[in-house]
């Protein structure tokens, strides 16, 4: 298994609930074949440039361990997911 770490921007209208369901449903993906060593909501920030008209976004850091396979499956479900602005998946070499 290899390291990565994920952040994904979540939009700022989303109830706290709904928010911690989106980070249960993803790191219930994680666990599929994977683990997850770190897990930060940094809250709400705002962007560094607008994004369909959003200026603010609920920010998330993961820091876990997986099969290349369980990364496809988590960016395939963060592009479909709508909630999620933007995300960015990358292998954590330190």
């Amino acid at each position: 298994m290899r390291k990565y770490e994920v952040m994904y921007i979540i939009r700022p209208d989303v109830e706290q609930e709904a928010v911690q369901a989106l980070t249960d449903k993803f790191q219930a993906i994680i666990s599929n074949g994977g683990e997850v060593t770190k897990h930060d909501v940094l809250g709400k920030r705002r962007l560094a440039y607008e994004i369909n008209k959003i200026r603010d976004g609920i920010y998330v850091l993961v820091h876990f361990n997986a099969t290349p396979a369980v990364v496809a499956e988590l960016d395939r479900v963060m592009k479909i997911t709508d909630e999620v602005i933007r995300f960015l998946v990358v292998k954590d070499v330190a």
